[in-house]
């Protein structure tokens, strides 16, 4: 075990990881220098996006992640109406479950053993009032059919809650929680979004602390999406909260650019953040190194 995780108040298998969507929602062996210089700064692994493609697709990432020694986590959206869980449409719901699975499949066949994002609804869709208790049900519906297949492939499912401007499913930490307590499921959890956290929650650091036990990843964000530390989520505070939980699992960056004009645009990203994309994963990982040892 690497020394520098384990802490006079126990073992804490804390892993660092960065979410490759600041450069592309496919992972090839074009990026295969990238992902080196990323494990070179210390990472543990990273998260992969699965958008497109196969389970052997991902297997072949798999590989390639394995060589390199770095471990992964996957990420994805649901990104079209057409398979939207929260729809009337029994089809379209089937439809999401089908989507859903496919979404484990690939994550499973990465070699992850955790798939995090907004898969509740469709991403930038907006029925123009908050959820109601229909929507909850067929949620709860698509997610229970989901799930079960999650358990049977050994993966975790990690509900985000996402800001009012992105989604309306669940916004705060309370909401998400509440939801997928609801659900009683081993295999439908949640996860905490620094950046979100920073829109929705009138005190960011106590929504984790109050639902620390339902949280099984972590998102580390800027407030501005930028490089971790460079603005103004208290960070000091929030690494304290999270180690004091005994939370184990990844602290995740994840950071948006303008790279990817579609995912700019989705994500309302009109300006660079950073003088470049190494300092997003150099300084952001010395922000979270850091902060977690003073923690």
């Amino acid at each position: 075990m690497n020394e520098k995780l384990v802490y006079d108040l126990g073992v804490y298998i804390m892993k660092i990881g960065f979410c490759m969507l600041l450069w592309t929602t496919a992972l090839e062996a074009k990026h295969k220098a990238l992902l080196a210089d990323i494990k070179a700064t210390g990472y543990d692994g990273v998260e992969v996006p699965i958008f497109s493609g196969t389970p052997d697709d991902y297997r072949t990432i798999g590989i390639m992640l394995d060589e390199l020694g770095l471990d992964r986590t996957g990420i994805s959206v649901v990104p079209t109406i057409d398979i939207n869980p929260l729809s009337e449409d029994k089809s379209v719901r089937q439809a999401a479950i089908e989507y859903l699975k496919w979404c484990v499949d690939c994550t499973a066949a990465v070699g992850a053993d955790t798939i995090g994002g907004p898969l509740h609804q469709t991403l930038g869709y907006f029925s123009g009032s908050g959820t109601t208790d229909a929507e909850f049900d067929r949620a709860r519906e698509v997610h229970v059919k989901v799930g079960d297949h999650a358990q049977e492939n050994g993966i975790v499912i990690a509900l985000e809650a996402v800001n009012r401007f992105e989604t309306y499913f669940a916004n705060t930490m309370d909401d998400l929680c509440s939801y997928s307590r609801s659900l009683d499921h081993p295999s439908i959890k949640t996860m905490y979004d620094t950046f979100h956290a920073n829109i929705e929650e009138k005190d960011p650091v106590d929504a984790f602390i109050r639902n620390s036990k339902d949280v099984v990843h972590v998102h580390i964000s800027e407030n501005d999406r930028g490089v971790p530390g460079r603005g103004h989520v208290p960070w000091a505070d929030t690494f304290k909260a999270i180690k004091s939980s005994g939370y184990d699992r990844w602290l995740t960056i994840e950071a948006f650019g303008r790279g990817l004009p579609e995912l700019a645009a989705a994500t309302r990203v009109w300006r660079d953040f950073a003088e470049s994309p190494e300092a997003y994963y150099r300084d952001g990982y010395n922000c979270i190194r850091n902060g977690w040892d003073a923690a």
